[in-house]
């Protein structure tokens, strides 16, 4: 049977994407052991460094800054009152109340370092972890600008999110692990995102009363691991939407502040687990 024209259309665009945009599966296997072996190589008992933003996702995107997140190991965060101390730690406890769903305040809970409350507001004798004042002690002259919870070069080129870590995953996103395994992602891949736990980075709600005091839970680990569970197809169906949003969208003057990458991509991995709970399987 001949192709159709549509068929046609389909290949070239395929070819087209991966010899001069994304490249081969295995240019991009390339990129992400890049990434790995470097962030293994600056971490230390200190601190965990992460590739994040397209290219920790594989994507070499022209225009793209370098993303970098910055976990701080000396700081634990948990959800339950009724958490291990662990003398070498600073410890600090989720506090919902009075926030935005995927926002949590922050309460020091165990502190044998007398330097963090420096960057504490005292708030009834409690002690609260305020962003801005966490995220100055990265800012320097080389990054200067602060950008959401990140502080970045002036240029934008760079952009360094220190953030903190819970090692257990939360009540609140527990749904996301008991719901069908035969949807899209394996349960393998779901396993290692649970085991990772949860990241919290320094930025409050717009506008909020307390947005120095609010952290935005954030799932970019399992986010970088659901992209790398992409068929190729699927990874440049992703590149081609970020495109399209970056070179048309964005570019209208009434839809410039209508959408955002973070958008797209969770609209594609909703398509994802849609469509291989649907069909069983996805193969392009």
């Amino acid at each position: 049977m001949a192709e159709s024209a549509t068929q046609k259309a389909s290949v070239a665009l395929y070819h087209y994407l991966c010899q001069n945009i994304v490249g081969s599966e295995e240019h991009v296997h390339t990129i992400r052991m890049m990434n790995t072996v470097s962030d293994n190589l600056q971490s230390n008992n200190k601190s965990t460094f992460i590739t994040s933003g397209s290219f920790g996702e594989g994507l070499q995107m022209q225009g793209s800054d370098l993303d970098v997140m910055v976990v701080m190991k000396q700081i634990e965060v948990c959800e339950d009152t009724q958490i291990y101390l662990n003398a070498d730690k600073i410890q600090f406890k989720m506090v919902l109340e009075d926030t935005q769903p995927g926002f949590s305040k922050l309460r020091l809970v165990h502190s044998n370092h007398r330097g963090i409350f420096k960057n504490c507001v005292d708030i009834g004798g409690d002690f609260y972890f305020s962003n801005i004042l966490f995220k100055q002690n990265f800012s320097n002259d080389m990054f200067s600008a602060v950008h959401g919870p990140c502080v970045s070069d002036e240029c934008g080129l760079f952009d360094f999110a220190s953030c903190l870590h819970s090692k257990l995953w939360i009540t609140s996103s527990k749904q996301w692990i008991t719901r069908s395994n035969n949807s899209w992602p394996k349960y393998e891949v779901k396993q290692t995102i649970v085991k990772h736990g949860v990241l919290f980075v320094p930025v409050g709600v717009k506008g909020s009363s307390q947005e120095e005091l609010e952290w935005r839970l954030s799932f970019s680990v399992g986010e970088k691991l659901l992209i790398y569970s992409f068929t190729h197809t699927q990874l440049l169906c992703y590149a081609l939407m970020k495109i399209l949003l970056k070179d048309v969208i964005v570019l209208d003057v009434g839809c410039e502040d209508l959408l955002c990458s973070y958008f797209i991509k969770t609209v594609l991995f909703w398509l994802c687990g849609k469509c291989l709970h649907q069909n069983g399987d996805l193969k392009t």
